[in-house]
């Protein structure tokens, strides 16, 4: 994830409102995407002008989606803020990208912030891009810290009139928006399902120091995925109970849809993280039996050695007068005795099942 210290310090002393970027810049510029649409209409420009927009005359028949890709150029957000008349508070929260999801109501629109979060397999790490969304009576403004095919489905969506994205309002708009980032959550999860899936195979055939340190990576990871997504149930339910009638009543069945999609999605974080924990605890648990079945093994030998060093320490004394030292069969016969020990011996250890 990335440190926002060096950016936020910037901000430091400046007053309210005060629009500075904050994040990484991620596109060359900024790409504007002007849509117009209504049941029987849809007029799709991209890459448009901002100029052009201050300039231009809206249908009221008509509803408007205004997506931007990029968020380095200030002068370019503060100028549709004064065209949608957008609060400069709110402005300066789409460009500082450390934002948690929550949703706002304003007098003649509704701010969502949300978090789209991407697996990084290679990295083993999560990376996380901020959504602004603004609801207003008749348009929608969106804003992305780079440009995605999050939402590509749903401007495909919008090229059949007869689904409900051009037959009902920019609420219900709105609500496609939120769903693809859930959905997109989905996704994520099941990359880091197939994951944890890996590490618990290494657990059990050959757990290495890198295989501990994997799960740590993957622990960390899954606290900053919580912190994401944990708000993001708040979010939804904000919208929910809006009264600022921008939400019809007839979108408030898919949003509580979508607040049910956000729990099984907090509800499998919490299932990975304390299957991390378990695959920590195993991983310690697998350690520790290794070193003992080591520790076992070297128990057995130089137990079956304590006599054969007894014995071979009795005729290595110095004496003249030994028994057996002058015995043509001395030697071969301490070896077999000494070899019929250690069977012995091996036997027993087999029969106590500590072979």
């Amino acid at each position: 994830m990335r440190d926002y210290n060096s950016e936020l310090s910037i901000k430091a002393g400046m007053g309210p409102g005060t629009l500075v970027h904050v994040g990484d810049k991620k596109v060359k510029e900024p790409i504007l995407t002007l849509i117009e649409y209504n049941e029987e209409y849809l007029e799709v420009h991209v890459n448009q002008d901002i100029d052009i927009i201050k300039n231009l005359e809206f249908a009221e028949d008509r509803k408007i989606w205004i997506n931007v890709d990029g968020l380095h150029q200030t002068e370019l957000i503060e100028s549709l803020g004064e065209v949608f008349g957008v609060h400069p508070l709110v402005l300066e929260d789409i460009l500082n990208t450390t934002q948690r999801p929550k949703t706002e109501s304003y007098e003649d629109y509704i701010y969502v912030t949300i978090r789209t979060l991407f697996y990084e397999r290679l990295e083993n790490a999560v990376d996380s891009d901020q959504i602004s969304i603004i609801l207003g009576n008749n348009f929608i403004l969106s804003f992305q810290e780079m440009r995605t095919d999050l939402f590509k489905k749903i401007s495909q969506r919008m090229e059949r009139p007869a689904g409900n994205i051009r037959k009902k309002g920019v609420d219900y708009l709105t609500y496609s928006l939120i769903d693809s980032i859930v959905d997109n959550y989905y996704l994520l999860l099941e990359d880091i399902g197939e994951e944890i899936e890996r590490l618990e195979d290494e657990l059990i055939k050959e757990p290495d120091p890198a295989t501990l340190q994997s799960i740590h990576e993957l622990k960390r990871e899954m606290i900053i995925l919580r912190r994401s997504l944990w708000p993001l149930r708040e979010t939804i339910a904000s919208l929910q109970r809006d009264e600022s009638g921008l939400i019809k009543e007839s979108t408030g069945i898919y949003l509580r849809d979508l607040y049910d999609h956000s729990i099984q999605v907090i509800e499998a974080v919490e299932t990975y993280r304390e299957m991390l924990s378990g695959m920590l605890d195993l991983y310690i648990s697998t350690v520790s039996n290794r070193m003992n079945e080591v520790m076992k093994l070297l128990t057995i030998i130089a137990t079956i050695f304590i006599p054969l060093t007894f014995i071979a320490g009795i005729y290595g004394m110095n004496f003249d007068y030994m028994p057996e030292l002058k015995w043509e069969w001395g030697y071969p016969a301490v070896m077999i005795f000494m070899t019929t020990i250690s069977v012995i011996m091996l036997y027993y250890f087999k029969k106590k099942t500590w072979l």
